[in-house]
């Protein structure tokens, strides 16, 4: 399927491209919720959820066919269980002041409508790019080599390579939720810079706009 940025319209400022599950929005916990509430459990042996969600009843895995369909039906379901994390909000409004912020999303887009929703209902009005597509050349394309600093954050090791690959002189910002799952998660290498946090990663991206703007 095309890929469809006609709606993203960017200003003359620093970009930055940013994840939203487990990265705006809480994904793992209120996922866990949704399982509880199907007699389901997670079992985080693993960073993955197909052969990691199990029957309560039974503790016999799932199959990954009815494990694709629950990661599905919680997008279908998202704005009932998804939120924010505590410190996205302020952070989100600090960086808006100095760049354009695209959310890039890893979703079927059929579900891009509920999604927009929930971050219109928190505030984040952001424009809003759902692709199942590689992140690499979607940033790529994005940006167009536009000569003005760009930063990109996600939780997942794979996404920031991609960019790493495609967008050179990006700022690369790995940060990871709190949760047992996560623990298990590869950690990308340098030269992607590892966050703890929305406050950790602000400081690095205005000194990222600043100091590229300034050379």
């Amino acid at each position: 399927m095309e890929l469809d940025l006609d709606h993203v319209r960017l200003t003359d400022r620093p970009l930055v491209v940013c994840d939203v599950d487990d990265v705006v929005l809480q994904f793992i916990v209120p996922f866990q919720s949704y399982l509880d509430s199907l007699g389901h459990r997670l079992v985080p042996r693993s960073f993955r959820l197909h052969g990691n969600i199990v029957s309560q009843a039974t503790e016999a895995p799932l199959p990954d066919r009815e494990v694709s369909d629950l990661i599905e039906a919680f997008f279908d379901a998202q704005e009932t269980w998804q939120t924010p994390f505590a410190t996205t909000a302020a952070a989100i409004e600090a960086i808006s002041c100095d760049a354009d912020i695209v959310f890039l999303t890893a979703m079927p887009p059929r579900f891009a409508d509920r999604r927009r929703r929930l971050l219109d209902a928190i505030g984040f009005s952001q424009p809003l790019v759902a692709t199942q597509q590689p992140k690499g050349p979607v940033v790529e394309t994005l940006h167009g080599g536009r000569p003005l600093p760009v930063a990109f954050i996600d939780d997942m090791a794979h996404n920031l390579v991609s960019v790493g690959t495609h967008v050179a002189d990006c700022l690369l910002l790995h940060m990871i939720p709190v949760s047992e799952i996560h623990r298990h998660a590869p950690l990308a290498e340098p030269p992607v810079l590892r966050v703890a946090d929305w406050p950790e990663a602000t400081q690095h991206i205005r000194r990222h706009c600043s100091t590229s703007r300034a050379s």
